[in-house]
Parts: C-alpha cells; sequence; structure tokens
C-alpha cells in the first residue's frame, strides 16, 4: 500500500503494467479536488485525454462539465474526476479485463485516500467493474446503492449521450438525483 497521493501518482505515471502503457502520449492519473467527497469514474481515457493527461476533456468532457456545473459542482471545486484505466485503449474500444485488472490498483489506491461519501460510475464499462458485473445501464442509471458506507450510482456516459442524445433528459434528472444525495449525506461538498 502506498501512503501518499504523491507516492500513488508517480507510481502509476510511470506504469508499464499492461499493453496501453506501449502507445500512450500521456498517464491521465485524474483531477480535481483530493480532499472531494464525490468521486466521478470512467471507464479510461480517450484520444483528448490521452494527449492531454486530463480526464474527460474532449466532447464528452465539456458535456459532464455543463451537467456538473447545472448541480453546482465543479470539476476543480468539490469533485474528483478518474478512470479506471488510466491509459488510453487503441481506437477508443473498451478497457480489457486484464488491462481494468492492471490499473484497479490505483483506482483503489486514490479511492483510499480520497475517502468519498459519494462514487458515480460513467458508464456501463465502469458500473459493471464497481457496482456489478450484470448491471444494465439503460435500465439502472441513477439507482443508489449503499456499499461498506458508499453511496454508488451508475451514470450514462456523457459520450453515449452525445451519440444518443435522446437520454439526455433521463440523465439529467440522475444529476438532479446526485445533487439531492449530496444534500442529504454530506452538504458540505456545496460550501467547498
Amino acid at each position: 500500500m502506498l501512503s501518499t497521493w504523491q507516492e500513488i501518482e508517480e507510481k502509476c505515471l510511470n506504469c508499464t503494467r499492461c499493453r496501453l502503457c506501449e502507445k500512450r502520449h500521456n498517464v491521465v492519473f485524474g483531477v480535481g479536488n483530493k480532499d472531494a467527497r464525490i468521486l466521478f469514474i470512467g471507464e479510461g481515457p480517450g484520444e483528448q485525454e490521452d494527449l492531454q493527461g486530463e480526464p474527460f476533456v474532449g466532447r464528452a468532457g465539456q458535456l459532464l462539465d455543463k451537467m456538473l456545473y447545472a448541480v453546482d459542482l465543479d470539476r476543480h471545486q468539490n469533485v474528483y474526476i478518474t478512470n479506471i484505466v488510466k491509459c488510453r485503449p487503441p481506437m477508443n474500444r473498451d478497457p480489457q479485463e486484464d488491462e481494468q485488472d492492471c490499473c484497479i490498483g490505483y483506482l483503489r489506491e486514490q479511492t483510499r485516500l480520497i475517502r468519498p461519501k459519494i462514487i458515480v460510475t460513467l458508464g456501463r464499462i465502469a458500473g459493471m467493474k464497481l457496482i456489478k458485473p450484470d448491471l444494465r445501464i439503460t435500465r439502472e442509471h441513477g439507482a443508489f446503492i449503499e456499499r461498506k458506507g458508499i453511496w454508488m450510482m451508475p451514470m450514462l456516459h456523457p459520450a453515449a449521450l452525445l451519440r444518443n442524445p435522446s437520454q439526455m433528459e433521463g440523465a439529467f434528472n440522475d444529476f438532479l438525483i446526485l445533487r439531492e444525495k449530496i444534500k442529504e449525506i454530506c452538504p458540505d461538498v456545496y460550501d467547498r
């Protein structure tokens, strides 16, 4: 177990545990408030994320930022955003199980240090890995479950919303549900 944020990040930035390291431009470790009570977890970086070294900075990230803003959240102030895998899968394909397994330790350490009250998974892959293997994202998004004192909610991935705008209303409703849960269990999030 690594003891500091700096140790975890340094080890991750130099990681060569799986084949995803071979073509990466940047390791995409995460962004946000390291004391956040809300942790957003996607599946893996895309092209823009790989180039810039920050999660959710492309079109999907712009949409995520708008939805966060609509419920008084901000990627730099009161949430932390990361992914299961820290390097871009080729052609933005889903990260494979062995790649997820190589990277999950970094996510566990990030989670241990952040100690979130709420974890939001973005997309099917993250939801299946972290909430339950048979998650049906189109049916179960927006529903909270509690596990070991942490509230977890799967949400539709912003990239999926860009491909299927008809799901936008339901996704925005998930953010409203999230805001109410924040007010219920960790209202100090809005003081940050």
